[in-house]
């Protein structure tokens, strides 16, 4: 039989589970939202993970093997996020400038104005948590967040680690 008490007091403790979880849940209606809006704004086939891929690629290109090390994934995995984004038209491949017998991947266009409107889209939903929690919490909480973020920095592998 289940003692309802003890389910209650559980449910109402603050367990150490809830943190991660209420940061994904942060998180995930960011980018839930994001990606609402960029479907609305010529970017319906964007999966969160291309955002990730399209940083590792860079203003200036990469090889794949390159863009697979900053993702924290195979060459292999590498390649086929590259077909897909390619397909998508958000990369190109190219001559390497440095090395005629290799192949840069670079962002077209397309790539470009979709980190771009991730940018302003990013913006504005920080603006909407500003509204929300108020300026001075949310620059409290981003202070906070960025004090127990091991080496204070981001990383592209992310997505390699989430999922592998």
């Amino acid at each position: 039989m289940v003692d309802e008490k003890k389910v209650n007091q559980v449910v109402e403790s603050r367990n150490g589970f809830e943190l991660p979880l209420l940061l994904f849940a942060g998180f995930r209606s960011i980018i839930d939202a994001l990606h609402r809006d960029l479907a609305e704004h010529g970017h319906p086939e964007t999966r969160p993970a291309y955002g990730f891929a399209l940083q590792a690629v860079g203003r200036d290109g990469a090889a794949i093997s390159d863009i697979g090390r900053r993702l924290g994934v195979s060459k292999q995995a590498a390649g086929k996020t590259v077909e897909k984004l390619e397909a998508l038209g958000y990369v190109e491949r190219a001559p390497d400038p440095a090395d005629g017998r290799r192949t840069r991947i670079r962002l077209t266009p397309h790539g470009v104005d979709l980190l771009a409107r991730s940018a302003e889209g990013f913006d504005r939903l920080r603006a909407d948590w500003a509204r929300t929690l108020g300026e001075e919490r949310l620059a409290a909480l981003e202070q906070d967040l960025r004090t127990m973020a091991p080496g204070g920095a981001f990383r592209l592998d992310a997505a390699g680690w989430f999922t592998g």
